[in-house]
């Protein structure tokens, strides 16, 4: 079996991580976050090339390439720390064409899978981007509804990481009628995917520094402790890439499994981001939490996404009682 990309697939993550390093360098994060406002030329581009709606079937406007497609640009995203609405827009799309009813998927998906309109997904008191979306998709008790910017109240607050928006919202909007369970596993295995990327712009930047900086007129990278550090680093992103990518072939191709391999992914994803991003900044040293330093982008983004979508404690303990209801009991 081969567990490869395809060759679109290989095309994709091509195209993006090229596109996003030459339109969205750190130095273009920094400006947009000291702006206040995404970079609208970004999102022109993105949408374009038709990355909003990448996991939406071509019925409603999008690309039809599924879970991994996403994971993919989800993956580049994360390694770039993009000051851009492209996940919170991916999953409300996401969310409406797999619980949504066939109206509510007529009147939004096009405008999101084309990126003419933008959306958020989110629990009511952290929605990333529900400062700015066009519609957003609220997860309560277990439950989604879909509201209109017009017709939520939206309260903006500021959190360690600012180069994404975030709001408290609340409203009644309209019920998502579908599997709302499989939405929110599947939108958890997206953001797993996010903070691989994280882990592995961490990662590299690391590395970079270690093989440059010297200390006693050697580089640091050489020394015992750092290469340890690293090789752990190393061994936390590929750990998170392996679940992640698991759990996107798995909402694609055995949708019955999306629960445990989404449980696993997320908390093996957070606990891996936090872990790398954290070591990145040991590593830089004193520079490495300073604002004209680049390191800590990474280190901001992955502590928010770490606790978006619920905890990696939270998903650990879902995971434990998933497997525990299908082990069947010993014999007396």
């Amino acid at each position: 079996m081969n567990f490869d990309f395809t060759d679109d697939q290989r095309e994709i993550k091509r195209t993006a991580r090229d596109l996003l390093a030459a339109r969205s360098s750190f130095e273009r994060v920094r400006a947009a976050v000291e702006s206040g406002h995404y970079d609208d030329g970004l999102w022109r581009e993105l949408s374009e090339l038709g990355w909003p709606g990448i996991a939406i079937g071509g019925e409603h406007g999008g690309q039809g390439l599924g879970a991994v497609g996403l994971a993919i640009v989800l993956e580049e995203l994360g390694y770039a720390v993009a000051a851009a609405p492209l996940l919170s827009t991916a999953l409300a799309a996401l969310a409406i064409e797999h619980a949504g009813s066939d109206g509510q998927r007529a009147r939004w998906l096009p405008g999101l899978a084309s990126g003419e309109l933008t959306g958020a997904l989110g629990a009511p008191d952290l929605v990333p981007d529900g400062d700015t979306a066009d519609v957003i998709v609220l997860l309560v008790d277990g439950d989604a509804r879909v509201v209109e910017r017009a017709e939520a109240d939206i309260e903006p607050f500021a959190t360690i990481d600012p180069t994404r928006g975030f709001a408290r919202v609340s409203g009644d909007g309209e019920p998502l009628p579908g599997d709302v369970a499989g939405v929110v596993d599947r939108s958890a295995a997206a953001v797993a995917a996010e903070l691989v990327g994280v882990s592995q712009r961490a990662l590299d930047m690391t590395v970079a520094y270690v093989k440059q900086r010297e200390q006693f007129g050697v580089p640091v990278g050489s020394f015992q402790a750092v290469g340890h550090r690293c090789a752990e680093m190393l061994l936390h992103t590929e750990a998170a890439r392996s679940a992640a990518y698991y759990a996107a072939w798995v909402a694609d191709a055995a949708p019955g499994r999306v629960a445990e391999a989404a449980a696993l992914a997320k908390a093996a994803a957070s606990d891996a981001a936090r872990e790398v991003t954290a070591s990145a900044i040991q590593a830089h040293g004193g520079i490495g939490f300073t604002w004209e330093a680049d390191v800590h982008w990474v280190f901001k983004r992955a502590h928010v996404d770490a606790v978006m979508l619920g905890t990696p404690g939270f998903h650990r303990m879902r995971l434990a009682r998933l497997v525990a209801a299908q082990t069947t009991p010993l014999a007396a």
